[in-house]
């Protein structure tokens, strides 16, 4: 309710206030933002947990540590976004309604218990993304950016609503818990089954798994940096949710339905993901296959989770790993900003002597780079620790095989991260090619530069924090 009244008070702040827009509307969106918190605060206090219409919609524990989380991303979002949008001549004043209207429908999946409010939360977070992308509207990249994204997204719903559709029709009912007492159910159709996988295929377009990755790297390379950012962390963690709800509390009894699909997009996703951010000059586009690879380790607790004693460690691990991702990979496109207003190019060869001339904003970036690939003492490496428990967890031959293709994989990764970071630390500036222009980070990004460090090492160092909050959301 909160989120929704700010939504509505920028959209008529902009109306009328057009002269001291620019201000007013990123002040009135963050203060919004942080307002949200307070209730998401005081009800995990009050600790009871609600249910309204029907049980289509539940606040419980697991709702309100992912609301909080989207919230923050929300907020950090913002900081980053301030002053990108307010210079030059990308601003216009619906950027913060469509970005405030985006976090909504991801607020409403965190509580979303059936498939007709899954499935409007879905498309309240994607829709405003689609125009976000094309933000800048004169850049023949953007606009490929968004007509790619838009495309593909009609496409995924369309493939995604017809699954669900069937669901409906065997299961007779929308809601989870009544689509889970079916699914447990002795000798189900084989219609139940496509009907698991067309609505999975559905939401592996949202979260850019591979096969269904093909529009991520274009759209996050055209599209303005704090939407990419956006993107890569709540959009895709709004997707994550969605899956995590339907396995959990509708599919979950039917294993043999959806455990295949999910094992073959892990593999598929960190393996090429990773493979291909070797070859990337772009360090967006980089960023961009690195956020694929890292859905894939993401995905690969939930392709074993219901092997064993995995149920449990796989929920947890995909709830503390969405949390961790967002601080590294926020922080690392919020560097990949300040960078860009000193050198004015996204090419990873800019970064060369980033040491020498810009020390701390090399130094951030080694930071998010190395916890994005699991270097302890950074909090990757505990996201990586909960994943590899849930899968070894599962104690059968294929949850071993995804360990090891998993270990691989992170192998893998470092070698990328670490590319940069040496074109940092050990290249001179003269091999960079561009020409460095004196510029302050804005106090908005550095603000989200310094909590997004502080959480990567606050958590690194005492990761109880986030594995607390990984079991008090876990369901059961």
């Amino acid at each position: 309710m909160v989120l929704t009244a700010t939504i509505v008070v920028v959209l008529i702040a902009d109306f009328f206030f057009k002269s001291r827009s620019r201000q007013l509307t990123s002040r009135i969106a963050t203060i919004g933002v942080l307002a949200s918190l307070v209730p998401v605060l005081t009800l995990a206090y009050d600790g009871a947990d609600r249910s309204m219409f029907g049980g289509a919609y539940v606040v419980d524990n697991y709702a309100l540590a992912l609301k909080g989380f989207f919230l923050v991303v929300a907020y950090l979002t913002l900081l980053v976004s301030v002053d990108y949008i307010g210079e030059g001549d990308y601003y216009q004043g619906e950027f913060y309604f469509l970005l405030l209207s985006s976090v909504l429908g991801m607020v409403v999946m965190a509580s979303a218990r059936d498939l007709i409010t899954i499935f409007v939360a879905l498309e309240l977070i994607s829709v405003p993304t689609y125009v976000l992308a094309g933000w800048r509207k004169h850049d023949t990249k953007s606009n490929e950016a968004a007509i790619k994204y838009y495309l593909i997204g009609v496409l995924s719903s369309a493939v995604m609503l017809y699954g669900m559709s069937l669901i409906f029709g065997l299961s007779k009912s929308t809601l989870l818990t009544d689509i889970g007492t079916y699914a447990a159910r002795e000798n189900l159709p084989p219609l139940f089954a496509v009907a698991i996988f067309l609505t999975l295929v559905g939401f592996a377009f949202k979260i850019s798994a591979v096969p269904f990755h093909f529009w991520a790297p274009d759209t996050y390379e055209g599209a303005p940096t704090p939407v990419t950012a956006f993107l890569s962390v709540a959009s895709k963690a709004g997707g994550f949710v969605a899956i995590l709800s339907l396995i959990y509390f509708g599919f979950f009894a039917s294993q043999t339905a959806w455990q295949p699909i999910l094992w073959a997009l892990a593999v598929a996703s960190m393996t090429l993901g990773n493979l291909t951010a070797l070859k990337q000059t772009n360090i967006v586009r980089m960023l961009a296959y690195s956020s694929i690879a890292q859905g894939g380790f993401i995905l690969a607790p939930l392709a074993v989770a219901a092997e064993g004693t995995a149920k449990q460690s796989a929920f947890e691990a995909v709830v503390i790993y969405l949390l961790i991702y967002g601080a590294m990979n926020l922080g690392a496109f919020a560097v990949v900003i300040a960078v860009a207003r000193r050198t004015r190019s996204a090419e990873i060869q800019s970064y060369s002597g980033l040491g020498q001339t810009a020390p701390a904003l090399a130094l951030l970036m080694s930071i998010f780079l190395f916890s994005l690939a699991g270097i302890p003492p950074l909090a990757g490496w505990f996201a990586k620790f909960v994943m590899f428990r849930a899968i070894f967890a599962g104690g059968t031959p294929a949850a071993y095989t995804l360990g090891v293709i998993a270990a691989v994989n992170s192998v893998i990764a470092f070698f990328y991260y670490a590319a940069v970071a040496r074109k940092m630390w050990f290249h001179s500036p003269e091999e960079s090619g561009v020409e460095t222009m004196a510029s302050a980070t804005p106090p908005a990004l550095g603000i989200a530069l310094t909590l997004s460090t502080l959480v990567v090492f606050v958590v690194g160092v005492y990761p109880q924090l986030f594995a607390r909050v990984g079991e008090l959301a876990f369901p059961g």
